[in-house]
């Protein structure tokens, strides 16, 4: 990776790196995120990918969060089923806080990966490395139908909030579809990795602009402006790549609904 990564980060690293290379149990440790994206910086997380041996797997699912203790002054932790991954374990360690994700997989498991993860320690590095060369390596990009199908609903949605006067929803809401429809699609149009809102604002121009207009104050007629922002936006956005089937009575619905609130 080309970034520099600050000194806290490195000696977590190595501490990390000692550990794994101490417990046999443990066959490498992988690094992705921002170390093999770049943009490390002091407040980046640290994303570790910990390969365990098949015959242990069960023994350190089990005793993870005891490996994770060891690691330095865990302060919390919580695993990944709300991101839909299970063998993920969230921790924050301090001070100085940082962010670490401990992923606990088998070998087994490279053979579909959303990056190629940078190879920190490896007891057998040539068949590691055999491994990742034939691994499938595809970034989760979503196709133009999987906004449309989405799209009109979740800004129904979060219009309905608006007209029941429940704000934080849909306030909520309008965070969701940025994440989810606009933060991808401008990725897309910049011809980047769909990554929801991480990091947009490096894409600058006039479309940044547009977005910031779909963030509402806590006001009603700032939230209606805000969904209408946000409609016409993705519009702009479906240009690039049309849907093959557009979802019927859309936008004009949406667009009424959203004056009788």
């Amino acid at each position: 990776m080309s970034s520099k990564i600050p000194a806290l980060h490195l000696r977590f690293i190595a501490r990390v790196r000692d550990e794994v290379a101490r417990d046999s149990r443990m066959a490498a440790l992988l690094a992705g995120g921002s170390y093999v994206h770049g943009g490390f910086d002091v407040h980046s997380d640290l994303d570790f990918v910990i390969v365990v041996q098949d015959e242990s797997y069960g023994e350190v699912m089990a005793s993870r969060r005891e490996f994770a203790e060891g690691l330095g002054n865990l302060l919390a932790a919580f695993t990944g089923e709300h991101v839909g991954e299970s063998r993920l374990l969230i921790c924050l360690y301090g001070p100085t806080l940082i962010h670490v994700d401990l992923k606990f997989v088998k070998s087994s498991d490279l053979s579909h990966l959303v990056e190629r993860p940078a190879v920190l320690f490896a007891r057998d590095p040539a068949k590691l490395e055999s491994v990742l060369e034939a691994a499938a390596i595809e970034w989760p990009e979503a196709p133009p139908e999987w906004f449309e199908q989405r799209a009109w609903i979740w800004l129904h949605y979060g219009a309905t909030k608006l007209a029941r006067g429940e704000m934080f929803e849909a306030l909520g809401m309008l965070a969701f579809f940025r994440d989810q429809v606009l933060g991808p699609m401008l990725h897309r149009r910049a011809g980047r990795l769909q990554r929801g809102v991480r990091r947009i604002e490096l894409l600058g121009g006039p479309a940044l602009g547009r977005l910031a207009e779909t963030v509402a104050t806590f006001e009603k007629e700032s939230v209606r402006a805000a969904f209408l922002n946000a409609m016409n936006l993705y519009l702009d956005l479906r240009a690039d790549e049309p849907p093959t089937q557009p979802v019927a009575s859309m936008p004009a619905a949406i667009r009424e609904y959203l004056a009788r609130t």
